[in-house]
């Protein structure tokens, strides 16, 4: 039997689309409908969850192997999902992604589609955890997962043919906030050595109070009501300004890896992803970040109805391309 959330979810009613969302946007979002989290157990939330995106979501790309394993987690096995783009001569690079989902929903299933395409645009292999969810397993569970991940893709590197010098992370709200924090842990802990950072509407400041959160505080498709019980799940009382949970309050961002960031106009979430990457480039970190401005909160899953969700991916693939110029021509292994 499924848990209940560890506090009452929000009332979700009276649903509105605002009159700045695009007419094509505004219909999908009519379409989905409100968030109804109210009374639904976590089991049904979850189920429904991937199964309201399914039908959202584009073609799956070919791949050359997709490959599920398991491996050791700190509260016993972890499961991976490893998309493999090709096969061929030399070890290729790759990146860690993390699900979003606010650390209560989302699995592999949800952003499987999502994953091939970005093995597919950036002939990256991608290895996807199922990490554990909150509210049964709040902060640190989803971290202390997704670093042990890390560490065994590292130490794994030559078996999965992946170039150890070439690993990056990756994720999308929830799961961006765990792959920046990923990048300061390594960072700070000698390794694992990271390439990059793909950091697709972040949450880096879980105290939620930025402008943004207010101005696109409902009808977005992810109101802020919605986010601050995530919120509340995951975090179960620690302290938001501990850096492990809101990465944007670290004291120094120096010294972490090239980053491609993007952000939603019409997201809760807008403010603290913009502030990230103004704060990385402005501690000498490159940053690629690209605005969707007529784009809400988890629009790169919805590709079968949003070109715009297309556009983000061949953006995250040409990012990290650049990256490897850049790392070529300065030679300094960043």
């Amino acid at each position: 039997m499924a848990a209940s959330p560890a506090h009452p979810p929000p009332d979700d009613g009276g649903f509105f689309v605002p009159d700045d969302v695009p007419p094509a946007l505004a219909d999908l979002l009519r379409e989905i409908g409100p968030p109804r989290y109210r009374d639904i157990p976590l089991d049904a939330l979850r189920s429904g969850y991937v199964e309201s995106r399914r039908p959202l979501a584009p073609e799956p790309p070919a791949l050359a192997s997709v490959m599920d394993q398991i491996i050791g987690g700190p509260g016993g096995p972890l499961r991976v999902r490893i998309y493999r783009a090709n096969f061929g001569w030399r070890p290729v690079p790759a990146l860690l992604f993390l699900h979003g989902g606010g650390w209560t929903i989302g699995n592999l299933e949800s952003h499987d589609i999502l994953c091939r395409q970005l093995a597919a645009a950036s002939g990256h292999t991608v290895v996807a955890v199922d990490y554990r969810l909150a509210p049964e397993h709040p902060y640190p569970a989803a971290l202390d997962d997704a670093w042990a991940a890390l560490t065994w893709l590292a130490a794994s590197a030559e078996r999965l043919a992946i170039d150890p010098l070439a690993i990056g992370v990756a994720g999308d709200s929830a799961g961006g906030n765990l792959a920046a924090v990923l990048a300061l842990k390594a960072r700070d802990e000698g390794g694992p050595h990271l390439k990059t950072q793909v950091l697709i509407y972040p949450c880096t400041d879980l105290n939620a109070d930025r402008p943004s959160h207010h101005r696109r505080a409902g009808g977005y498709l992810m109101s802020r009501e919605q986010y601050l019980w995530y919120v509340d799940n995951y975090v179960n009382g620690a302290d938001c300004n501990d850096w492990r949970l809101s990465p944007l309050l670290a004291g120094s961002l120096a010294g972490l890896p090239p980053a491609v960031i993007l952000t939603a106009g019409l997201d809760v979430l807008q403010d603290e992803g913009r502030e990230y990457a103004a704060r990385l480039a402005g501690s000498g970190v490159p940053v690629l970040h690209t605005v969707y401005p007529d784009m809400v909160h988890g629009f790169i899953t919805l590709g079968g109805r949003l070109p715009q969700a297309q556009k983000a991916v061949s953006d995250i693939a040409k990012g990290l391309a650049s990256f490897d110029i850049y790392n070529f021509i300065d030679g300094a292994g960043i």
